[in-house]
């Protein structure tokens, strides 16, 4: 073996939350050069000094581990991906708060945790607050975590079967098929992790290129374009504006975006490395099935809702003011089912057109559903619901024909024959813990209504919904220290997801 091959071999080795801590290390090299570039040198050196930092304590790390062999449980990567979520956040809030010392330390790290967790949501309402490279850092560490998630639901979750992959597969959730390992060689974690990172990887570098290219066409500036493409592809809704309503990019810049959305609707959009049952072309998808009916069914509700309230108002008869209500609609719907969070900028002119405001109930409604499986956005998943309709349909098919025998047919192949009694289970734990976060930040100091926004934002990924979910935006950085440790866990919960968490807990799995 060569030297070269000597030491690619020793890296790999290192434990996965060390090579995690390496890569968020050296991309502060970004934001550090891009500071120098707009004279923002304070920040550039604060990002600068924080990267050198960390590469320096993840040599001396490495070089201490060197040599020795690498030892992993069934579960050694998962723990890597839920610590990476709790305490990479601290190394990458470093640079934060010496570019912008007139904040506390947590404030800084509950800004890191809801980027790398895609969430979103931000402590500071005005943009002006931070830096042009804040706002790049916060869009990158955001693109980061989506990035992260894409590459770990192949390589991780969906061995182990979890993050929606329980529904298809046949083994217990959190447990490999030992069946069908039997059958075949069985892949090497870390050989399976870097096999899906390179072929994800460059996926996802080149579809955010793309985006930032066609936004730069349309009209918008460099830091923006990125900051926006990086955020639609990672579904983090981070804005260094404030979102679409202060872009120029207009409808047609929207609707590029909207068009790159639709990749956190289905894994199938881009990959067919995780699909497990047979599955004809994309349009067959139970996921992108139901997203579609989504984005057309939900907004004509809501424009049938707006075009009534315009009727009593005498303002019908204005036909383009109509159309820009309705795509505003649709993009938005569209945004928050992906739990990206962009609201359109149009979409107040359905507001002031009809005279009506849109209940936030139907964003938080969409949020809880959100994307598809192995895809960065958060949510229930799409898959698990349609797990669920497709028992309901087939009990009340029962009702008539107590003896009938039910077919799955072309759509229901991808789910397995107890799938939607996982789902059932996974939906209950997902309402337990939205009941428990509601709770704890009520009992915190926040009002019920915001304490609810709060937690199905938080669950679901979907920050912006704390800014658009309530007549009034509710300001985070005015909580409580324990509503804001509330929130932070259930981030991490949210993204993750509860049966991920409960799988840690096996004590005999890290034993395999």
């Amino acid at each position: 073996m060569s030297r070269q091959n000597q030491i690619q071999s020793t890296i790999l080795n290192l434990p996965l939350f060390l090579l995690l801590f390496g890569v968020f290390a050296a991309s502060m090299i970004v934001p550090a050069i891009y500071g120098t570039a707009v004279r923002e040198l304070e920040a550039a050196r604060a990002f600068f000094y924080a990267g050198l930092l960390g590469m320096i304590t993840f040599c001396l790390i490495a070089v201490a581990h060197a040599g020795r062999r690498p030892r992993h449980g069934a579960l050694g990567p998962l723990m890597s991906l839920f610590s990476a979520f709790v305490f990479l956040p601290i190394a990458l809030a470093i640079p934060f708060i010496e570019a912008l010392p007139t904040t506390r330390f947590v404030n800084a790290y509950f800004e890191m945790l809801s980027a790398i967790t895609t969430t979103g949501a931000t402590l500071f309402d005005a943009p002006e607050r931070l830096d042009r490279t804040l706002h790049l850092w916060r869009a990158q560490v955001g693109w980061m975590g989506g990035g992260m998630m894409w590459i770990a639901a192949s390589a991780i979750l969906a061995p182990l079967h979890l993050g929606g992959f329980e529904v298809t597969a046949q083994a217990e959730p959190g447990r490999r098929d030992d069946t069908n390992s039997a059958r075949r060689t069985p892949i090497d974690q870390r050989t399976r992790l870097i096999r899906v990172t390179l072929t994800l990887l460059p996926i996802y570098v080149g579809l955010t290129l793309v985006l930032w290219v066609l936004l730069l066409f349309g009209g918008e500036g460099g830091l923006v374009a990125l900051c926006h493409a990086m955020s639609v592809m990672a579904t983090s809704g981070i804005s260094p504006i404030g979102g679409m309503e202060n872009a120029t990019v207009g409808v047609t810049g929207e609707a590029v975006m909207m068009l790159f959305m639709f990749f956190a609707l289905s894994r199938l959009t881009f990959s067919q490395d995780t699909v497990i049952a047979t599955q004809g072309a994309l349009f067959t998808d139970p996921e992108f099935r139901i997203g579609i009916i989504l984005i057309v069914g939900v907004p004509l509700v809501i424009f049938a809702r707006h075009w009534v309230g315009a009727y009593d108002v005498a303002a019908f008869e204005n036909i383009s003011q109509a159309a820009y209500a309705l795509w505003g609609a649709v993009f938005t719907v569209t945004s928050f089912l992906t739990t990206t969070g962009f609201v359109s900028e149009h979409w107040a002119a359905s507001q002031s057109w009809s005279g009506l405001s849109t209940p936030g109930i139907i964003l938080m409604g969409l949020a809880l559903i959100g994307g598809g499986v192995a895809t960065t956005a958060g949510g229930v998943k799409l898959l698990r619901v349609f797990a669920l309709y497709q028992n309901g349909v087939r009990e009340m098919e029962r009702l008539v024909h107590p003896s009938s025998v039910s077919g799955a047919g072309a759509v229901g192949l991808r789910l397995q024959r107890n799938g939607a009694f996982i789902a059932w289970i996974f939906f209950m734990l997902f309402a337990l813990s939205l009941a428990a976060v509601t709770l704890l930040l009520a009992a915190s100091g926040a009002t019920f209504s915001e304490a609810l926004v709060m937690s199905v934002a938080a669950l679901s990924t979907t920050g912006p919904l704390m800014q658009f979910g309530m007549e009034e935006p509710i300001t985070l950085i005015e909580l409580s220290m324990t509503a804001k440790a509330v929130l932070c866990g259930a981030m991490v919960l949210g993204r993750l997801e509860t049966l991920a968490i409960i799988a840690l807990l096996t004590p005999d799995l890290w034993r395999a």
